[in-house]
């Protein structure tokens, strides 16, 4: 057995019971009341399972472009639609319809919401192009755009650091031309 079994009170009556420190003040009051202590698991977790749970899996076999692209960008507001199919087919089996029929239903369900979302954003595309503005991003990717995204680096600056540099380098140098026989040591310039 190590002696660093146990919670703090135990270990430090065994500490000070070993004559290894003094007697804290601190002792005798968690003594007299000790904390509480809280079962531990011995590994025996249960898996937490909802009701939808294998429709959910199911819809993500059938349509695996319906995943969530970013898991940081969940929402408790805004479900996945994997999970909306798999709570309208624990609905409609309670209302008496066959698990098949439920499941294709909230299928054609699920297909009739993308294809109006699709048109939307059609509308919208051609709302821009006459208003010549740039597009709204789309709803649906394919899964090979949405692999280039996430693979897509960042630019190091954004173009307006990059301008505000160039303007300020534009200062310096006007700056210095102005003044006879000046350096950019004396004007407190970095030069990079």
């Amino acid at each position: 057995m190590s002696w660093m079994k146990g919670d703090l009170l135990s270990k430090t009556r065994r500490l000070v019971g070993g004559l290894a420190t003094r007697e804290p003040v601190w002792l005798k009051a968690m003594e007299a009341s000790p904390p509480p202590v809280f079962p531990r698991s011995n590994g025996n977790l249960k898996k937490i399972v909802l009701p939808e749970d294998p429709y959910v899996r199911r819809f993500s076999r059938k349509h695996p472009e319906a995943k969530l692209v970013d898991p940081n960008k969940a929402s408790a507001f805004i479900p996945d639609p994997a999970r909306v199919y798999g709570c309208r087919v624990l609905e409609l089996t309670k209302n008496g319809i066959s698990e098949d029929d439920a499941m294709s239903v909230a299928n054609m369900e699920y297909l009739a919401e993308r294809k109006e979302k699709k048109k939307a954003y059609k509308r919208l595309k051609e709302l821009a192009v006459l208003q010549d503005k740039s597009p709204p991003p789309k709803p649906y990717l394919s899964t090979k755009k949405e692999k280039q995204i996430q693979e897509k680096k960042a630019p190091a600056d954004p173009p307006s650091v990059r301008r505000l540099v160039n303007q300020l380098k534009q200062q310096k140098d006007v700056l210095l031309q102005d003044k006879p026989g000046g350096s950019a040591n004396q004007d407190h310039w970095i030069d990079e």
